[in-house]
Order: C-alpha cells, then structure tokens, then sequence
C-alpha cells in the first residue's frame, strides 16, 4: 500500500500544477487561507495538523487524510499521536470513520519507508 499512498503524494503535486495554471484565484484563495489559519498561534502546527487529520478522517476524505498526515509528520507529530487523533474522530464520527484507519496506517508506512 505504500507505493499506492506515494504514487498519490507524487500526482497530488502535478495536479497542484495544473490547478496554479488552471484555477490560479482558487488554489491562491485556498493557499492564503491555509497559511494564514495552519501557522503558529495559541495552538501549535503540530495540534492543528492533528485537528485537521481528524476532521478528515470523520469526513470520510481520503486525499485529506493522506495530505493531513504527511503534515503531521513533518511537524514532529509521532505515529502514536496519529493514530489517536485519528482514533478520536472514529469516537465522533463512528463506523464511516473507523472504515478510514487503514488510510491513515497506509500514510504513516509511506511516509516511514
């Protein structure tokens, strides 16, 4: 499974591309609010990545899932911390949210591969 999650972190960014030259006020739109709201403040990178990941999971939205992740990861959340995070939308959101672990184990085994 981690070649398929890291064939979807490697389109993701050709698709980022496109979308610049295909829909440059949305992904700008998007890209402003996401650094102004996903920076340093009362809570760190770290926590709001964690959120961000749980919402995603409780949403049922792979591409979020496996983004969210990637930026645990690189703001130092640990896979423990992942998976509970993740644990705690499948408490809020239940059985739909559960069904979408594997996307975040999957994630996690890409990421540390």
């Amino acid at each position: 499974m981690a070649n398929h999650v890291n064939e979807f972190y490697a389109k993701f960014q050709k698709d980022v591309e496109k979308m610049k030259t295909m829909c440059p006020n949305t992904i700008g739109g998007f890209t402003a609010m996401f650094g102004k709201i996903m920076g340093e403040g009362s809570l760190s990178v770290k926590q709001k990545e964690l959120i961000a990941l749980a919402i995603a999971v409780a949403k049922s939205c792979n591409p979020c899932i496996r983004l969210h992740v990637q930026k645990c990861k690189a703001s130092g959340a640990t896979k423990e911390e992942i998976i509970e995070a993740a644990s705690v939308a499948v408490m809020m959101a239940g059985g739909p949210a559960f069904t979408h672990i594997p996307e975040v184990i999957d994630a996690i085994e890409a990421l540390e591969a």
